[in-house]
C-alpha cells in the first residue's frame, strides 16, 4: 500500500466533490428508481399490497439505520485515519466493521422470525394487508445478510474515495431487482407467479449480488485497506470509536422509523388509502432525496480526511459547494412535485380516491425540500467531524418533538390535507437548530483548524 497523499488532500475541491459524488448520486438515483418501480409493480397486485409494503417501511428503515449508522462510524474513522496516515487503525476499522455487520444480520434474522406479525397487527386489523405484509417483511428481514454485506463493503470503498465502485455495485443490484420484480411477481418467462413474495425475493437477490460485488472490489481494487481476519478478535476500543460517531446516526435514522410508524397510525384513522398515499410519497421523494444523500456520501470522506489532515480551507470549500448543490437538487424536486403530482400518482395505478388525496399531499409536503437540503448536508458535516450527537438531537426534535405531535393535532381537524403541513413546520424548526449547532461547531472546532491550502 502506498503511503502517498490521497486525492482527498490534493485534488481541486470542486472537481474532487463532483468526481466523488456523481458516481454515488447516479447509484442512488438507480436505487430510487428501483424503489419506485418496485412499488409500481406491487400496486398492480392491489392497493392492499401497496399499503402492506408502505407499512413495512418503519421496520425496513430500522434495518437500514443500524447498518448505515455503523457504516457512518466506520467511514468517518477510516477516512480520518487515512488523513493521519495511521494505516493500522484503517485496517482495524474495516475488520471490526465487517464483524459488526454480521452481528446486525443476526439481530434482524431473529426479529424476522418472531416480531413481524405483531408489528403489522399493531398498525391495522385488515387481515388482507397483514397477510401481504407478513409474507413480504419476513423474507426481507430473515434474508437481510445481503444488504449488510453491501453496506459495509461499499462504505470501505467510499472511505478511500473509490466511489465509482459504489455506483457499479448499487446500480447492478438495483437493475437486477428491477428486472426480477415483474418476472417473480407476475410469473413471467415460465417462473411461478409469487405475488408480493416475488417482490421481496427480487429485493434480496439484488442486495446479495451487490454485496458480493462490493466485497470483490475491495479485495481487488482497494489497496489502501487490508482486510484480514487472521487472528481477529473484536477490538472494543475500535468498536467504541465506531459507535461514538455511528450511534447518533443509528438513533437519528431509527427515529425516522418511529416517525413513519406514528404517521401510519395517525393516517390509518382516516383510511388505509391515506397510509398508501404516505407510502407513495416516500417512494417518490426518494428520487429527490437520494441524489442529495449521494452528494453527502461523497462529501463526508473529504471533510473527514481534511479534518484529519488539518486543512480548514478545503473543508469549508467542500461544505459550501455541497450545500449549494443540494439546494439546487431539492429545488428541482420541489418544482416537479408542484407541477405534476397527478401523473406521478398515476404511476402507482391510483384510484380516484387516492389521486384526490395524493395531489395536495405532494404539493404541501414538497414545500420543505430546499430547507431539508441545507439541514441534511450540515447534519452530515457534524457526523464527519465526530459530532453526530448534534444531528441526533436535531432529528429527535424534528421528528418526535415537533412533526408527530403537529401531525396528530392537525389530524384532529378531521381534514387529512392539514396533516401534511406537519412536514414544513418541523423542517423550519430543524433549520433553526441546525444553524445554532453549526455556529457552535464552527467556534469550537472548525475555526481552530489551520487554514492549509486549497
Amino acid at each position: 500500500m502506498s503511503s502517498g497523499e490521497n486525492k482527498m488532500g490534493t485534488m481541486p475541491v470542486g472537481k474532487l466533490l463532483v468526481t466523488m459524488s456523481v458516481p454515488m448520486m447516479c447509484s442512488m438515483l438507480v436505487q430510487a428508481l428501483y424503489n419506485i418501480v418496485d412499488s409500481i409493480f406491487v400496486a398492480r397486485i392491489e392497493e392492499d399490497a401497496l399499503t402492506a409494503v408502505s407499512m413495512a417501511f418503519p421496520l425496513q428503515t430500522l434495518m437500514f439505520a443500524i447498518g448505515i449508522g455503523m457504516g457512518v462510524g466506520v467511514n468517518a474513522m477510516l477516512s480520518k485515519s487515512l488523513g493521519e496516515k495511521d494505516y493500522d487503525l484503517v485496517n482495524k476499522s474495516a475488520t471490526n466493521g465487517i464483524f459488526l455487520s454480521l452481528v446486525n444480520y443476526i439481530i434482524f434474522l431473529v426479529i424476522g422470525l418472531t416480531l413481524v406479525e405483531p408489528f403489522y397487527r399493531s398498525q391495522t386489523d385488515n387481515e388482507n394487508i397483514i397477510r401481504y405484509g407478513v409474507t413480504y417483511l419476513t423474507l426481507c428481514t430473515t434474508l437481510s445478510f445481503g444488504i449488510y454485506m453491501q453496506i459495509i463493503f461499499e462504505r470501505l470503498l467510499q472511505s478511500t474515495g473509490k466511489t465509482i465502485y459504489n455506483m457499479i455495485t448499487q446500480g447492478t443490484g438495483a437493475i437486477i431487482n428491477i428486472i426480477l420484480d415483474p418476472i417473480l411477481i407476475f410469473g413471467l418467462l415460465g417462473v411461478p407467479r409469487m405475488g408480493i413474495a416475488g417482490a421481496a425475493i427480487a429485493t434480496v437477490i439484488g442486495q446479495v449480488i451487490a454485496g458480493i460485488l462490493a466485497c470483490i472490489f475491495n479485495i481487488k481494487g482497494n489497496k489502501e485497506v487490508l482486510i484480514s481476519f487472521k487472528g481477529f478478535r473484536p477490538d472494543i476500543s475500535v468498536i467504541k470509536r465506531i459507535y461514538t460517531v455511528g450511534l447518533p446516526s443509528i438513533i437519528m435514522q431509527s427515529i425516522g422509523s418511529v416517525m413513519v410508524y406514528g404517521m401510519n397510525r395517525i393516517l390509518n384513522s382516516f383510511s388505509s388509502t391515506a397510509v398508501a398515499v404516505f407510502g407513495v410519497y416516500f417512494k417518490l421523494q426518494s428520487f429527490v432525496f437520494m441524489p442529495v444523500f449521494g452528494l453527502n456520501n461523497g462529501m463526508v470522506p473529504i471533510v473527514a480526511y481534511n479534518f484529519g489532515a488539518k486543512n480548514r480551507l478545503r473543508m469549508i470549500r467542500t461544505i459550501r459547494l455541497a450545500t449549494l448543490f443540494a439546494i439546487c437538487i431539492m429545488g428541482v424536486g420541489l418544482m416537479i412535485f408542484e407541477l405534476i403530482p397527478g401523473p406521478l400518482f398515476m404511476l402507482f395505478s391510483a384510484s380516484d380516491h387516492m389521486l384526490s388525496m395524493g395531489e395536495p399531499a405532494l404539493r404541501i409536503i414538497a414545500v420543505h425540500f430546499p430547507i431539508a437540503a441545507y439541514c441534511i448536508v450540515i447534519g452530515s458535516v457534524f457526523q464527519s467531524l465526530g459530532n453526530g450527537i448534534y444531528s441526533m438531537i436535531n432529528s429527535i426534535m424534528r421528528q418526535i418533538v415537533v412533526l408527530l405531535p403537529a401531525a396528530y393535532l392537525l389530524s384532529l381537524t378531521g381534514e387529512v390535507n392539514n396533516v401534511w403541513w406537519s412536514f414544513p413546520i418541523a423542517e423550519l424548526m430543524s433549520a433553526l437548530m441546525t444553524t445554532i449547532f453549526l455556529l457552535k461547531i464552527n467556534k469550537d472546532i472548525i475555526s481552530r483548524i489551520p487554514d492549509g491550502e486549497l
